[in-house]
């Protein structure tokens, strides 16, 4: 109820779901550039809409748009019937022209402040995949990373230390990436592992220890 709450009150906000999901792809991207055509696949967007969203956004100085490589174009083809029985035709439109792309405008005096908010925004999701992941198997360490902490360069985003039924985990990350619109990276040990890797001082293990990160379930004592 909450989560549905706090997406309703971004609609309000930002002036649609549609600008919503499309400001959070580009927010938790934001350095990748995107198409439209790709962000009404990726989004499951109408294009018009899309296209709409992303005009408005750049007037307003979120994004900012570039000419990318060159995109061939098929044009309509007319044909007419010639004097020797054969018919002509011509291709009316043809030609390449350069698609335009688009990516956040890193240098936007509010950038940060919006970005802290859709990332604050995604807390009560996070609650919501932390109770479908205790129903699935025995969490005795959950980490927030990456992502989650504004950690773009970290390798992972979600540190699981457990038992859990993997088919179900993958079911519920691939929800978790379509809410995000954004890959969610994890790593799943049990509790052997972890001691192990633990006790070795394993590199990957103790960067996500020692890094920036949000501990949810702890179960093993990390401090």
């Amino acid at each position: 109820m909450r989560y549905a709450l706090c997406v309703i009150m971004l609609e309000q906000l930002f002036g649609s779901r549609a600008r919503v999901k499309i400001l959070k792809l580009f927010l938790l991207n934001p350095r990748e550039k995107f198409y439209i055509r790709e962000l009404s696949r990726k989004l499951k967007l109408q294009l018009n809409s899309v296209r709409r969203e992303l005009e408005n956004l750049e007037r307003f100085g979120v994004l900012i748009a570039k000419a990318g490589a060159e995109e061939k174009e098929e044009g309509e083809l007319i044909c007419v019937q010639a004097s020797a029985g054969k018919p002509a035709c011509v291709n009316t439109t043809a030609g390449k022209h350069k698609k335009k792309y688009y990516q956040a405008n890193l240098n936007f005096i509010l950038f940060e402040e919006i970005k802290a908010l859709i990332i604050k925004s995604q807390i009560l999701y996070e609650k919501n995949f932390i109770n479908k992941l205790q129903k699935i198997g025995k969490v005795k360490l959950l980490i927030l990373t990456g992502i989650f902490v504004n950690n773009f360069n970290s390798r992972i985003d979600l540190l699981i230390i457990g038992r859990i039924n993997k088919i179900k985990l993958l079911k519920l990350i691939k929800e978790l990436e379509s809410e995000l619109s954004k890959e969610v990276n994890f790593t799943l040990m049990d509790t052997r592992e972890f001691k192990y890797r633990k006790d070795v001082t394993d590199v990957f293990l103790y960067k996500i220890l020692e890094g920036k990160k949000i501990i949810v379930i702890n179960e093993v004592g990390i401090v």
